[in-house]
């Protein structure tokens, strides 16, 4: 099996980017080079002790000692001849044959065995990287089996969600629109508690739809028109406004801003998350007209982007809880809604990179108001 190969290595520095080998053969030539001088060295000396005419038993123990010298320099050269064939095939070869090996390996063919038999040191080391390589393959096996069995149910949540957006809206529909009828054709035959029951069905009809809507899109995130480019909140935000005009004008609300910098996202799921977090703002708002300002500022490589507002504001101990899906604090009657909002909120800004919580300085219940953080990525930052 071949995959995608492994990074070229780091260019070694210094005196390790001489090969082993050469090493080895720049000290063979030295110790050469003074084998070479100790034997004219030698040479020398006996030529220079026979033209001093010694006494006989001297010029015998020259000449053993000249015999002893040459003894020692044939051992000398055959133990340097045995420890050249040593190094080369003892050492140099098995180094070059894994180096190849791991080479190999590192060029994409993760199925190619790692093994030397000589010497024990290298044979124990390529051993354990081989055993390395083989549990990392048998891990990217079940990464790869995994992410083909994650696109598979991808594929059916997709064909799911087809599904929900329009098989399962019409029969919804059809439910509301009938029952109206069935009021307005049979009104007057109905008494009070048949007409409440008819309402019953209406309400439970649209709030499935809405149900559906909001879940649609929760699955969405990531998945459809998600790319990610450089990105101005401002105009995602005047977005987001315009959605909620007529909102923002029967409350009486007022938003306001800082300058918002670009950041890297997207233009649609940003305009989602402003359109959330302000309609949450104006949603649980306290008797005071609403007042909701977007801030932002830097923090490290990412902007920090807030949500603050004059509302009735959240518990501390509810700080982690109102971010789970269909996860409600008020009842369905005091303040509509589905439950998903702010979940759908935190994996939009989590998608992008970020993070999204709620401030617990000054979020506190009680009229105070409630401020939301999230970070995205900078523009222009090589992120």
């Amino acid at each position: 099996m071949s995959i995608h190969p492994l990074p070229p290595p780091k260019e070694p520095t210094g005196l390790g980017r001489l090969p082993i080998a050469r090493w080895f053969w720049l000290v063979a030539m030295f110790a050469g080079v003074i084998f070479a001088a100790g034997v004219a060295t030698v040479m020398t000396m006996t030529a220079k002790t026979a033209e001093l005419n010694p006494r006989p038993e001297v010029a015998a123990q020259v000449d053993r000692l000249i015999v002893a010298l040459i003894v020692v320099f044939v051992l000398l050269l055959g133990c340097g001849a045995g420890l050249v064939v040593m190094v080369r095939y003892a050492v140099l070869k098995p180094i070059a044959q894994l180096t190849d090996q791991v080479r190999a390996v590192a060029a994409g063919d993760f199925d190619r065995d790692l093994h030397v038999d000589r010497p024990a040191e290298l044979a124990e080391l390529s051993s354990h990287i081989d055993s390395m390589r083989d549990r990392i393959l048998s891990a990217w096996r079940v990464a790869n089996d995994q992410a083909e069995e994650l696109r598979r149910s991808n594929g059916e949540l997709e064909q799911f969600a087809y599904v929900a957006s329009h098989d399962l809206q019409e029969p919804l529909r059809k439910v509301a629109s009938f029952t109206q009828m069935l009021e307005q054709r049979y009104g007057s035959q109905l008494d009070e508690r048949a007409k409440q029951y008819i309402s019953y069905a209406v309400d439970g009809a649209k709030r499935m739809q809405l149900l559906i809507n909001d879940l649609l899109d929760f699955s969405r995130v990531g998945r459809v028109t998600g790319e990610r480019t450089v990105t101005e909140p401002d105009a995602a935000l005047d977005r987001a406004l315009d959605n909620l005009s007529a909102t923002i004008e029967d409350t009486g609300a007022t938003v306001t801003r800082d300058e918002l910098p670009p950041v890297m996202g997207n233009h649609l799921q940003l305009t989602q998350l402003f359109q959330n977090l302000i309609e949450n703002a104006v949603k649980f708002r306290s008797e005071e007209p609403p007042r909701v300002h977007i801030g932002v500022r830097r923090a490290g490589d990412m902007w920090e982007f807030s949500c603050s507002d004059n509302g009735i504001g959240v518990e501390a101990k509810y700080a982690d809880r109102i971010f789970l899906i269909f996860q409600r604090l008020h009842a369905r009657d005091v303040y509509p809604g589905t439950g998903i909002g702010l979940a759908l909120c935190r994996k939009i800004v989590e998608y992008h990179g970020g993070q999204l919580w709620l401030d617990g300085e000054d979020t506190e219940a009680g009229g105070h108001g409630a401020t939301f953080r999230w970070t995205l990525p900078a523009a222009g930052d090589g992120r």
